[in-house]
């Protein structure tokens, strides 16, 4: 296993009992309709999905790939490295009533754990590339798992986000990480971006940023076509701390003039027929 898996590997294991309590699981368990805020987010720029199969990468404790399934996908498939977190997605899913295959697999060997041109959306939430060192390697196992004529979805922190250090003392938000891919960035945070009091078992992280155009150039060298993006101002976490404001559906912007800074963005690209 490369460091940089282990790494995250041990603190996203970490982190699962902490977002299990703080995701609100019970209202999907209590309503059959409930969406994560995420998918609700996306939803005006994924469409219809009635009738597909459907792939979510780095799906985690699986409420967005629940939330995917309720739209009406023929098949869904959750992929994540973490055996803790896809525990309690199939736990989840199994109290829900819905039918959704788990499989435990590293990203870079999806295709292998799951198959070459099976799915017609490879779905990808918003926070996954980071943990990513090769964003080729990335584009090229979305185009191998998808059909002729299938797209991907992703809504990702922006790059200009993840370059940002916490806000100064002055309150100033400045530029210290790389924009571009790089080496990993090492962090040490011993708490995740839900509510908890116990520190993590596994506070150390390794982070990647990829550029704009890197991602959009390793699509269409992996025989995709751009269809469609959007930046946004706002996150569905809160990475600037008093700096930030909470608007709403779980969203959160910068407090003083937002329109400084694309905070997410949308893609959507298709595989050539």
């Amino acid at each position: 296993m490369d460091d940089y898996v282990a790494v995250n590997l041990a603190n996203w294991n970490s982190r699962v009992a902490h977002h299990a309590n703080a995701y609100g699981l019970e209202h999907f368990r209590a309503d059959p309709a409930h969406l994560s805020d995420v998918v609700r987010f996306d939803l005006p720029r994924l469409g219809s999905i009635e009738g597909l199969d459907v792939v979510h990468l780095q799906c985690h404790i699986g409420t967005d790939t629940l939330s995917l399934a309720r739209l009406g996908a023929r098949s869904v498939t959750g992929l994540d490295f973490s055996a803790p977190a896809l525990s309690v997605a199939a736990q989840l899913a199994a109290d829900c009533g819905v039918a959704i295959d788990y499989v435990e697999n590293e990203l870079y060997g999806a295709v292998e754990a799951l198959g070459a041109g099976r799915f017609d959306l490879v779905y990808t939430g918003i926070g996954a590339l980071c943990w990513l060192p090769d964003i080729r390697r990335w584009a090229q196992v979305v185009a191998d798992l998808l059909r002729p004529g299938g797209r991907v979805f992703m809504r990702e922190g922006h790059p200009m986000l993840w370059t940002l250090a916490d806000p100064r003392p002055d309150k100033l938000v400045v530029v210290e990480f790389p924009y571009f891919e790089t080496e990993g960035v090492h962090f040490s945070e011993p708490l995740s971006y839900v509510p908890h009091d116990q520190p993590l078992e596994s506070p150390d992280i390794v982070h990647f940023n990829h550029g704009l155009a890197e991602v959009i150039t390793a699509l269409m060298n992996a025989g995709m076509s751009l269809t469609a993006i959007e930046e946004h101002d706002s996150v569905s976490w809160n990475p600037l701390d008093d700096a930030m404001e909470d608007v709403g559906g779980g969203e959160f912007r910068l407090r003083e003039a937002p329109n400084r800074l694309a905070a997410t963005y949308t893609l959507q690209a298709v595989k050539s027929p």
